[in-house]
């Protein structure tokens, strides 16, 4: 048996840039770190013939074409694993339209595992790779390349989305201080509204396909990424709520489908007790949103969005990788 173990991502700016309808054009780039909440897969050889996966529901099928799952289905294609398996997943928070790329960090480490179980050694580029051609070439999602990226490598990157399809992943450094206040810094809030990105990311497709304004915003939104990483590399942590609230406000121009009524009242709520800048994690519309907050502050920003379930929130440095291998 093998279990894999993939962390979520928070993306602090340059969100949606990572699409190629922006890429392809001109080079995206987004600022993120993956998080200490993770998606857990263990998969073991079957003693019966076919497959049994186990997940919000259960399936038992003799062949791969017949898997409902599409991840599942199309991660066991890319992999040519023909044995028989069975495959058990389980996350540390909700892991559907929550924002935080939990498809992206499942994929990554189902791909993981299922090299690993055929005596095979994958490399963090091949991982991330590989998950984009799943969710992306072969199942058409809508969808970027950074969750991929952000959960195979680990850490807090600029990661640089290039016209020929190349990715540059640069690690921004931070003293042990540093790392610590940011840490200090971050508040998440879970909204308890879920929604489907593709459907606000195929509208944010669209709109730059389509609209010179939109492209032009990404371009902003993308510049964000850019300043960002030149200001932690200062030392300027701060500038990480400035450039969550540029963005933020940014992107609810970019598709009606990104915000709403009840969304803007906590992002008021939060900014009016103190929070610096802050951010809907992933396409917008629902699941997490992430504060950057002074801690002399955060007391006030807890009580104004006292209805909302926090949750605790550190980044972690390792990315994607194996936890427990036995034959």
């Amino acid at each position: 048996m093998i279990i894999s173990k993939s962390p979520f991502r928070a993306s602090f700016a340059g969100g949606g840039s990572d699409l190629a309808s922006f890429y392809r054009r001109e080079y995206g780039a987004v600022l993120s770190s993956s998080i200490d909440k993770y998606v857990y897969i263990a998969v073991h050889r079957y003693f019966e013939k076919g497959y049994l996966l186990k997940y919000s529901q259960t399936e038992n099928v003799l062949n791969i074409a017949e898997i409902k799952h599409a991840l599942i289905r199309e991660c066991l294609t890319i992999c040519e694993c023909s044995e028989d398996l069975e495959i058990t997943s389980f996350a540390d928070i909700p892991s559907s339209g929550s924002g935080l790329g939990s498809s992206s960090a499942f994929c990554v480490g189902l791909i993981h595992n299922l090299m690993a179980i055929q005596g095979k050694l994958v490399g963090k580029e091949q991982l991330a790779r590989k998950a984009c051609e799943v969710e992306i070439e072969r199942l058409h999602e809508p969808i970027g390349k950074q969750d991929q990226y952000a959960s195979a490598y680990g850490g807090l990157n600029y990661i640089r989305f290039n016209p020929d399809d190349s990715v540059h992943v640069t690690p921004v450094i931070l003293s042990r201080s540093e790392r610590e206040q940011l840490n200090g810094s971050l508040l998440l809030f879970y909204t308890g509204i879920t929604r489907k990105a593709s459907s606000v990311l195929s509208v944010l497709d669209q709109n730059m396909q389509n609209s010179s304004q939109s492209f032009d915003t990404m371009r902003s939104i993308r510049d964000g990424a850019d300043r960002l990483a030149e200001q932690l590399s200062s030392g300027n942590l701060d500038e990480i709520g400035v450039e969550m609230h540029r963005g933020w406000l940014l992107k609810k121009t970019m598709a009606s489908g990104v915000s709403n009524g009840e969304i803007d009242e906590i992002y008021r709520h939060a900014t009016s007790a103190g929070a610096l800048g802050g951010k809907l994690l992933g396409a917008g519309g629902g699941g997490f949103f992430l504060f950057y907050c002074p801690p002399e502050k955060q007391a006030d920003v807890r009580r104004a969005l006292s209805q909302l379930r926090e949750v605790p929130l550190e980044l972690e440095q390792q990315g994607a990788r194996l936890i427990y291998v036995e034959d």
